[in-house]
């Protein structure tokens, strides 16, 4: 619009040429008057009815405008007054820094200050645009509507929206749940309810659970008709515990239990689903009284096992991977839903495995043959060590009885040596055939783990899985020449190595004794040998007889002290001079039959 100095000009031409014109009709429009010149008006009657004609405003109004120019600070408007308004041009700069207003556009403006003395008129896009979106709540929130805004950014207790002014929505009515992750909302587009305003005190709180309760609240209805046995449908995962998850078939959970998610093992939900997972699932079982829905989704395929027996017949060898470990045995996944079990004591022909551990571990892909199947029952007995020969099988042919062998001592015990052969076979060396002479209280007085020895096979047991060995067997056994170097009658020594209360034990040579029973030490009556003798002390006696199966000597003191007694009556005898008497003659002839008696006794 021109300036009052201008306009006024213009008019006075006007005006000047038409001077003969006796009745002209001008007609102004402004705020609904209409005005009537006939030519003969003054400058200052103009000048009235030119003011009259412009727009009256009160700050605070709402009008139309037009943008006439776009400077650095401000963009001036035409909005029907004698001057242009005003307005800021930060209101115009977006994020990005660009001004986003041109030369004739036309937009709602609201009348901040008017000063009609000053001509100054000051305007507001922005709060124009407020007052709308004010009215726009209003009407909202009478009708019972919904508006939709951008979910800005998170703040204390739940979030700031933009729906043209900002407005809170509280935490718990962001949605039907709680909300595990609260920064996924932020930047997202939402339809609401608004629950309450308040204009002076610029609050508005909105709802977006009060719209999805009542769209869930149909979905419900709707699913309750649908809901019927064995009808498969779609369902969004809402929620996982360890014993199943809960599934939201539309306003209705139901619940899949972990033991009907899979034919096969599973350890926790977690592992299959995630929370909002959209699932097909099979309905099992429905409770309308109680809204209880069971879900099912391995019934979605057919049950393994019913085609287990075609698959996996006895004697067939299969592979598979371990999935799970037990003090008894390994679990070998066949196929999904399917497992056998590897028990210990299958896993190895020759080792004592104490746990499965020592010859699997879980992920690891295995070879086995299948022993046992019982389908009814869904168990298949499987083995490890039937994948290779059994070496007791073959053991008694690659080593006869009566082979010298050679190894090295893997364990010792208290009664004996286990000697490592091959194929994880040991052999026994029990302890009382490591010597025949020694008497041996454990086997580590004489030997050390690792040491190399030789031994004969002297039994293989397969059917009990025994190799037995003897060390003392590869040389002579000393007992089998003992009568040659002990003759009966003779008189040796030896050491005392034991006393007990039946007798003395009397060490000959090495590992070779004797027993003086307690009835041949003395003539006299000897309750216990103990009370005469001690360990460690050397006697002399005769030997009275020898059992070399029996590996016993048996020794006499008393024999020998009676042998030195009728050698004396001897002498006596064949050194005595005729008797003189009857009384005599009749004395040596006893001493001589006793002689006699004696020596066929011993013979």
């Amino acid at each position: 619009m021109n300036n009052i100095a201008e306009e006024n000009q213009n008019m006075n031409q006007e005006l000047e040429t038409q001077n003969e014109v006796k009745e002209t009709e001008i007609e102004f429009t402004g705020e609904e008057t209409e005005i009537e010149l006939t030519g003969e008006e003054t400058m200052e009657e103009l000048l009235d009815i030119y003011d009259s004609s412009l727009s009256k405003f009160e700050e605070g109004q709402v009008v139309i405008g037009t943008v006439i120019s776009v400077g650095r600070e401000t963009v001036l408007v035409d909005v029907g007054y004698k001057s242009e308004g005003q307005i800021s041009i930060h209101e115009f700069i977006g994020e990005d820094g660009n001004v986003s207003v041109n030369v004739g556009d036309e937009f709602e403006v609201m009348i901040e200050v008017w000063d009609e003395e000053e001509e100054t008129v000051l305007l507001s896009h922005e709060k124009a645009k407020k007052v709308k979106v004010w009215d726009a709540i209003k009407d909202i929130y009478d009708d019972d509507g919904t508006i939709e805004g951008v979910i800005t950014s998170r703040v204390k207790g739940g979030f700031s929206v933009d729906i043209g002014l900002q407005a809170f929505l509280p935490g718990s009515q962001a949605d039907l749940r709680p909300i595990r992750n609260m920064d996924e909302m932020v930047g997202q587009t939402y339809t609401f309810k608004i629950l309450k305003y308040n204009k002076k005190r610029n609050n508005i709180v909105l709802s977006r659970r009060v719209l999805l309760e009542t769209e869930r609240e149909k979905m419900r209805s709707a699913t309750l008709a649908a809901i019927e046995n064995d009808k498969v449908m779609e369902g969004i995962v809402k929620n996982i515990t360890e014993y199943g998850v809960f599934v939201d078939l539309g306003g209705v959970d139901g619940l899949l239990h972990i033991t009907d998610i899979s034919w096969g093992r599973v350890k926790h939900p977690s592992e299959l689903f995630s929370v909002g997972d959209q699932i097909n699932v099979k309905i099992l079982s429905f409770d309308f009284e109680k809204e209880r829905v069971s879900l099912g989704m391995k019934q979605l395929t057919p049950d393994p096992w019913t085609t287990a027996a075609e698959k996996y017949p006895t004697g067939s060898k299969i592979e598979g991977r371990v999935v799970s470990l037990t003090d008894y045995g390994a679990f070998i996944e066949l196929e999904e839903g399917v497992e056998g079990l590897i028990h210990v004591s299958e896993m190895s022909w020759t080792r004592k495995i104490r746990h499965p551990s020592q010859m699997v571990a879980v992920g690891e892909q295995v070879e086995a043959v299948v022993l046992d199947l019982k389908p009814e029952n869904r168990r298949i007995s499987l083995g490890i060590k039937q994948t290779v020969e059994n070496p007791w099988e073959v053991i008694s042919q690659k080593y006869p009885v009566g082979t010298i062998i050679e190894g090295k001592i893997k364990n010792i015990t208290e009664f004996g040596l286990f000697i490592g052969i091959d194929d994880d076979i040991d052999g026994l060396v029990h302890i009382s055939d490591i010597s025949w002479t020694k008497r041996i209280k454990h086997p580590s007085e004489i030997y050390k783990k690792n040491d190399t020895i030789q031994a004969v096979v002297l039994d293989i047991d397969k059917a009990n899985e025994r190799f037995s060995l003897g060390i003392k067997q590869t040389q002579v056994d000393p007992w089998e020449t003992v009568a040659e170097r002990y003759d009966v009658g003779k008189e040796i020594s030896g050491v005392i190595t034991n006393l007990t209360d039946f007798g003395v034990f009397v060490e000959l040579e090495e590992g070779i004794e004797g027993l003086v029973h307690v009835s041949e030490i003395s003539k006299e009556n000897i309750k216990s040998p103990k009370e005469h003798y001690q360990i460690g002390e050397t006697i002399t006696a005769k030997v009275m007889n020898i059992n070399s199966d029996e590996r016993r000597i048996g020794l006499s003191i008393k024999r020998l002290d009676q042998d030195d007694d009728d050698r004396y009556l001897e002498e006596i005898a064949t050194s005595s001079k005729p008797a003189a008497s009857a009384f005599g003659e009749m004395l040596r002839s006893n001493i001589q039959e006793k002689l006699e008696a004696e020596k066929k006794e011993n013979e």
